[in-house]
């Protein structure tokens, strides 16, 4: 990595550097890792564009965190309705500050979710219900990030030109006649990684 800074005019920072060394979580961690990178702090979690990623691939820490802050923008939203703005405000305010926060950058944590992590996000929605801020007839957590993978899955399939498009596999025609699937891919063997192409690869195909 220094390397190819120098090669690109740039300088690799040692400061700011940390090494992650990500693991399975359904295994135990190797009793013997790599040696420490001189000057390189090594870390356990780290944050990416806003999302928290841990060494074992799971987002509950993630989670936990966006929970947090939406719990200090629901008191702030009290705040405004006691100053006297009007419950249909509040609830447009509410998706799109506290909503749109909570699912932030979601295709790409949300098939590392625990059941338990996919429980405090519907509890977290379920106090704003509570609260007024949102509807019990509007969209669950889980039917919004579905609508949102489904979204953005339509997109990378219809362009070529997207940036995660040759993450696909590769087109092909069918020769047989069975029940239509939502694409053209072929399925390969299917594997335990949960990353976005892979979850929405496999779904709804049985």
């Amino acid at each position: 990595m220094e390397r190819w800074a120098q090669n690109n005019n740039l300088r690799l920072n040692r400061a700011k550097s940390v090494e992650i060394i990500f693991t399975d979580r359904n295994r135990n961690p190797p009793e013997h890792l790599s040696l420490q990178i001189p000057d390189i702090r090594r870390v356990t979690s780290i944050k990416i564009l806003g999302v928290t990623t841990t060494n074992r691939l799971s987002a509950g820490d993630h989670v936990r965190d966006v929970i947090g802050k939406c719990a200090q923008s629901l008191h702030a939203l009290k705040l405004l309705r006691c100053h006297g703005m009007r419950d249909d405000s509040l609830r447009h305010v509410y998706k799109a500050f506290v909503l749109s926060k909570l699912l932030y950058a979601k295709p790409a944590w949300w098939g590392f979710t625990r059941a338990a992590d996919k429980q405090r996000l519907e509890a977290t929605v379920r106090r704003a219900i509570r609260l007024g801020l949102y509807t019990a007839d509007d969209l669950t957590p889980s039917q919004l990030a579905a609508d949102m993978d489904d979204n953005l899955f339509a997109n990378i399939l219809n362009n070529p030109c997207h940036v995660l498009y040759k993450l696909l596999p590769n087109s092909t025609e069918h020769t047989y006649n069975l029940r239509p699937m939502r694409h053209s891919l072929p399925l390969t063997v299917k594997t335990n990684c949960n990353n976005f192409i892979n979850r929405l690869h496999f779904k709804n195909i049985y």
